[in-house]
């Protein structure tokens, strides 16, 4: 059996950790170029093709929020449901009015929300901009004059953005009245201060920083799915894999934001 020189499988570990941070590093500047683009394009808002853009991004909306109600909804019934029932039992009526807006509104209730938006959206449109990209159909819109960002991203930009923030009030707003009510009708626990205590809990800050991350969640969900989109070449088999890939990496970049922003205005 040969031993194999300590410096040598040191050099080999140091070489292949330096060579993902190098490539991650890259493509983390990737995605911060691809994301400049479409926010550039966001801010312009040609006039060509306006009509073509709205109705575009009022599909992408429908098929983000809309059709997500159905999921969304009795999510955030169960959540709250759960929530309420569980800490009503640690504490009085005031810690778990500030309990369930600390978790529901603050942190809990956008992250869910992203989970599932990632799961229904981001996935789609991965699959679909990668299928759009073996079948040659952006090279097709780039041969007639088309800017493929402006045309297909920016539209999924902007109603991805739109229906995030849209879901995460939905979903709070289920959680704690959908909660409430079926506490309240359910079971024998006093609820009549819940209500009263909630409002009483609820800052400024935290609807700025739910509508802060329900934005922010939109960015880097449409951003990391439309590019490993973009990213896929001519074989049909990278598709499930970029897919696989913009999921894991949407949660990855939700969970960061997330925290980022809850150091900034809560700490």
């Amino acid at each position: 059996m040969q031993i194999r020189n300590p410096l040598i499988v040191v050099s080999d570990f140091a070489g292949q950790v330096g060579r993902r941070t190098i490539k991650g590093f890259s493509h983390y500047l990737d995605l911060s170029a691809f994301a400049w683009r479409m926010i550039r394009e966001m801010f312009r808002w040609p006039r060509e093709g306006r009509s073509l853009l709205y109705r575009v991004t009022l599909e992408q909306v429908y098929f983000t929020a809309v059709q997500a109600l159905w999921i969304v909804i009795p999510v955030a019934l169960i959540l709250g449901t759960s929530l309420i029932l569980q800490f009503s039992k640690i504490s009085g009526q005031f810690d778990l009015g500030k309990i369930i807006v600390v978790i529901v509104v603050r942190e809990l209730g956008p992250l869910t929300t992203a989970l599932i938006v990632i799961l229904r959206s981001a996935t789609a449109v991965t699959i679909e901009t990668g299928y759009m990209n073996v079948l040659r159909e952006m090279e097709t819109l780039e041969m007639g004059g088309i800017d493929p960002v402006r045309l297909y991203a920016l539209p999924r930009l902007i109603g991805v953005m739109t229906a995030m923030v849209c879901l995460v009030f939905i979903f709070a707003i289920s959680a704690i009245l959908g909660g409430y009510a079926i506490v309240w009708m359910s079971t024998n626990i006093p609820m009549q201060n819940f209500l009263p205590q909630i409002g009483k809990a609820l800052t400024p800050e935290d609807y700025i920083v739910s509508a802060l991350k329900a934005l922010f969640f939109g960015v880097a969900i449409t951003v990391v799915s439309l590019f490993r989109g973009f990213s896929v070449g001519r074989s049909i088999t990278e598709v499930p894999v970029a897919t696989s890939k913009g999921a894991v990496e949407c949660l990855f970049f939700c969970l960061v934001i997330s925290g980022i922003l809850s150091l900034l205005f809560y700490l």
